[in-house]
């Protein structure tokens, strides 16, 4: 049996992203497995074959594919500044924020920053879809300091890699938009320990090495 999970990530994407935020701030740690994405290794494939990351293969053989399971899973083992949130209000808040910028402002977001990748696609009208869901974000930061109440929660975490992505995309034009406030809490987080540790550069990994630990032990 392996003696620590095996996380499967690639630095860059946001998805990853929230699965190592919530890995790192629960000291759950894990086997980092660095992935290229044009040159995906078999085992993470035999694991999962959908081919995205991350992916999490638990000592125990079980597979995590997703990232908000991963987070979730990380989470429920030691919640050390209580990202999850015991009012069912709040929680249900929390899931509604995520599922919109999982669904619609990543469809937008998608063909924003790769409009190449799609055929017939106005990337500006796309940009202008996706910054309703921005605009909603800096509404409710204008409420509170984050997203549920005085302090950073899974969701934070989840939504801002994305944010993060589509900032910067042009980010002249989103340092121009009238969202001091989700610009302040984007800053924050980018600026945070947390997303500095979380961001180390590995070198890709290779069949029949052992990755480095993550987080550092």
């Amino acid at each position: 049996m392996a003696a620590y999970p095996v996380l499967y990530s690639f630095r860059r994407c946001p998805y990853a992203m929230r699965a190592r935020l919530a890995l790192n701030v629960s000291q759950q740690v894990c086997e980092l497995r660095e992935v290229v994405l044009r040159d995906k290794p078999q085992e993470m494939l035999d694991s999962s074959p959908k081919g995205t990351v991350p992916v999490l293969v638990k000592v125990d053989g079980f597979v995590l594919e997703e990232s908000l399971d991963i987070m979730m899973w990380a989470l429920k083992q030691q919640d050390p500044e209580n990202w999850l949130r015991s009012d069912l209000e709040q929680m249900a808040h929390l899931q509604a924020l995520v599922a919109e910028c999982d669904s619609t402002f990543k469809y937008h977001l998608d063909r924003y920053k790769y409009a190449q990748r799609y055929e017939n696609t106005n990337a500006q009208e796309h940009r202008s879809e996706g910054s309703k869901f921005l605009a909603k974000l800096n509404g409710q930061l204008g409420e509170t300091p984050y997203l549920c109440d005085q302090r950073r929660s899974w969701a934070d975490m989840a939504i801002a890699p994305f944010v993060r992505q589509f900032a910067n995309t042009d980010r002249r034009w989103f340092d121009a938009q009238p969202w001091p406030n989700l610009q302040a809490w984007l800053t924050e987080f980018l600026d945070s320990d947390l997303f500095q540790q979380i961001m180390g550069k590995y070198p890709q990994w290779k069949s029949g090495e052992v990755g480095p630990l993550f987080p550092s032990v």
